[in-house]
């Protein structure tokens, strides 16, 4: 009998989880939303502001694959409680900075400690849920993070307008207060520990970082940081700690999965550059207009999230992947057609919305069900990395395109063709990385 047909389902380490995830993954719109008061009292202007969030992103990212691997080797129940208590502290250090350069101390330790908490979050699913109710686990998940990102950016607003900015770092302690009490009753340990980072596991980290914080960066006028990333990628390919991790992307059951979430992420380009202006440059709607539009997609999102769930423990996470990849890119072939009205746009964004809330749940349990025993965590750390640069990539691609056909609807469309090719090719992979 293997380990995972032993497991019994436990729900409540599976709402602490829901809990920190929706801590780590809101922090940037909470953020955002306080940056010109931070500017103003620290005497930083928009572009500084600007690392604010990328403080945060870029550790997140760029050491999500050697936290994974290093979480595969401690207890999940110690380093889930470490991560959390690191978010705190550091939460609590950004809130009391006295210097700009403070602050964004506090939000790197902020980014590395969130980047262990995703890391943690397929080990612990593994541990806690039997493998046919993951899927409606991951659902659960999902959902959760979803509905709570979507109330925290109005709530940090309201909570910076009567308290100032600085209590908005503070506004998710007692979130993070109630996990932590939640996964350290509930979540069981196994004895090994916290190992302290070997030197093979720092230079990886280093390596790897820098070529993804370098990849990551180069989108922002500064292609000639693909040179570093592509020298640091070919070092780091040459360790041996790496031969692991190239093992695993090599096995098409999942590698080819892992490549279909970057390429379906690129799709956050839609909605996060296409969509705004298309609604006020074209469609003449107002940035109110423009936060229904994303309410309407996040919607979507949330109400296919636990409904993918039940469908993936029912038939299998590649079928529900593949529905979701599918329709995904349906959806964006309708938004290729004339748009006539916001509304006329709405329904097409509440289509895709559906089309990712089946793709996301489905794809976090395909990406489980493909990881090896013992490497859980370098599972979540790829995925993690490959739907961040999937995010980045995606608005940068769809700027370029809009901005080669001139802006205006003839740059909404044509974004929206080469984000709909990146989603046919996206189908192809999928169908290509079948378990057979």
């Amino acid at each position: 009998m293997t380990q995972d047909a032993q497991v019994r389902t436990r729900w409540a380490p599976v709402v602490a989880l829901a809990m920190a995830m929706l801590v780590v993954t809101s922090e940037m719109t909470v953020a955002a939303v306080v940056l010109p008061g931070l500017g103003g009292e620290l005497d930083v202007g928009p572009a500084g502001t600007a690392w604010v969030l990328l403080a945060y992103t870029l550790p997140m990212a760029a050491i999500a694959i050697p936290a994974g691997r290093w979480v595969d080797r401690a207890d999940v129940r110690s380093a889930f409680l470490l991560s959390l208590a690191g978010v705190a502290v550091a939460g609590v250090l950004t809130a009391v900075a006295p210097a700009f350069w403070v602050l964004l101390l506090g939000r790197v330790l902020q980014g590395a400690a969130g980047s262990l908490v995703l890391a943690g979050y397929m080990p612990i699913v593994v541990a806690a849920v039997a493998p046919e109710q993951r899927g409606r686990a991951i659902g659960y998940v999902i959902t959760i993070m979803t509905v709570g990102g979507l109330v925290g950016a109005p709530l940090g607003g309201f909570v910076a307008g009567a308290f100032g900015w600085r209590s908005v770092f503070l506004l998710k302690l007692p979130v993070v207060v109630v996990a932590l009490w939640l996964g350290w009753r509930s979540l069981r340990g196994d004895g090994r520990g916290l190992p302290v980072p070997d030197r093979g596991l720092v230079l990886e980290a280093v390596l790897l970082g820098g070529a993804i914080t370098s990849v990551l960066l180069a989108f922002e006028d500064r292609a000639w940081l693909l040179v570093v990333a592509l020298v640091s990628a070919v070092w780091w390919g040459r360790l041996p700690a790496s031969r692991p991790v190239l093992a695993l992307v090599r096995r098409r059951p999942f590698g080819l999965p892992l490549l279909t979430l970057s390429l379906v992420s690129t799709l956050g380009g839609v909605m996060f550059f296409l969509v705004p202006y298309h609604v006020t440059d074209v469609l003449g709607g107002t940035p109110e207009d423009v936060g229904v539009a994303l309410l309407v997609f996040v919607a979507g999102v949330s109400a296919l999230a636990v409904v993918s769930g039940w469908l993936t423990d029912r038939y299998g996470p590649w079928r529900v992947t593949m529905a979701g990849s599918v329709l995904s890119a349906l959806a964006l072939g309708l938004l290729l057609l004339p748009v006539t009205s916001f509304v006329d746009l709405c329904w097409r964004l509440a289509v895709l919305g559906v089309g990712q809330g089946l793709f996301n749940t489905a794809m976090n349990a395909l990406v489980v069900a493909g990881a090896p025993e013992g490497m859980a965590g370098a599972a979540g750390g790829l995925s993690s990395t490959a739907r961040m640069v999937g995010q980045t990539v995606g608005p940068a691609v769809a700027a370029l395109a809009a901005g080669l056909a001139g802006g205006g609807g003839a740059g909404f469309r044509t974004g929206v063709a080469v984000l709909t090719a990146v989603a046919v090719v996206a189908v192809g992979t999928l169908a290509g990385g079948k378990q057979r």
